[in-house]
């Protein structure tokens, strides 16, 4: 193995400062995704500035400074720049087209009171596991199963495939604050009875991602105080 490969694996590209940094500066990914050069996007400067700029939660307003004694002109004040405005959260991504197969009403349990759920995994092997009739209805109703027969339905996605696809849908942005992603939330949370679906889940940074933990969406857009990227024009377009 030549020397420059190697360099690669002992570096990452920061998602936020964009420079390469060894990999002891970010923080090690923990669950299915673990491996020993699996880091998270940013590094460990950018995550203590963020965090040392973020807003505490239900802080009290801190009293406006006095303005300063205005200098004497010594040349023209240029004109004022526009306020920047704040990130613009986007209306939930579409589901995707629906996949051929009967309708989720025709699903029923089978004699022993399940309903068979089956699939593959990231290297094509085949898996098969048993649910609960209103759980797979679910599945089938957001995009993530299709139904095979009336006692069994099929995931669509891997593992690997759905994480992909929403990335890919989202463009890599944060749906919470507009930085760039690359990890997956679930709108409502997995605790709380959501479901690994299309339209449960969105792209979101890590710090969005350990913020909001198991809060559903209204409670962390409601208690979430940090600071916005400014929208250029690309975000509108």
């Amino acid at each position: 193995m030549s020397d420059a490969t190697e360099t690669e694996r002992q570096s990452k590209t920061c998602y936020y400062c964009g420079q390469d940094k060894p990999l002891s500066e970010f923080l090690r990914r923990t669950g299915k995704r673990a491996g020993k050069r699996s880091r998270r996007g940013p590094c460990r400067t950018c995550r203590s500035e963020r965090k040392t700029i973020a807003a505490p939660l239900h802080a009290e307003p801190a009293p406006p400074a006095a303005p300063p004694a205005p200098a004497p002109l010594s040349r023209p004040v240029p004109a004022r720049a526009a306020a920047p405005r704040p990130w613009k959260r986007p209306p939930l991504p579409p589901l995707p087209p629906k996949p051929e197969g009967p309708d989720p009403s025709v699903l029923r349990v089978n004699r022993h009171g399940i309903v068979g759920m089956r699939g593959k995994t990231d290297k094509g092997r085949r898996w098969y596991q048993e649910t609960d009739l209103e759980t797979a209805v679910t599945l089938v109703k957001e995009r993530a199963a299709v139904v095979v027969n009336r006692h069994t339905i099929r995931r669509i996605y891997s593992n690997k495939a759905f994480r992909r696809y929403i990335l890919e849908r989202d463009r890599y942005t944060c749906y919470f604050c507009g930085q760039p992603g690359d990890t997956i939330d679930h709108l409502l949370p997995r605790a709380k009875g959501g479901h690994t679906t299309p339209a449960n889940c969105v792209c979101a940074c890590s710090l969005c991602n350990q913020s909001k933990a198991d809060q559903t969406l209204q409670d962390f857009i409601e208690r979430d105080r940090r600071p916005r990227r400014v929208p250029d024009d690309s975000d509108e377009s």
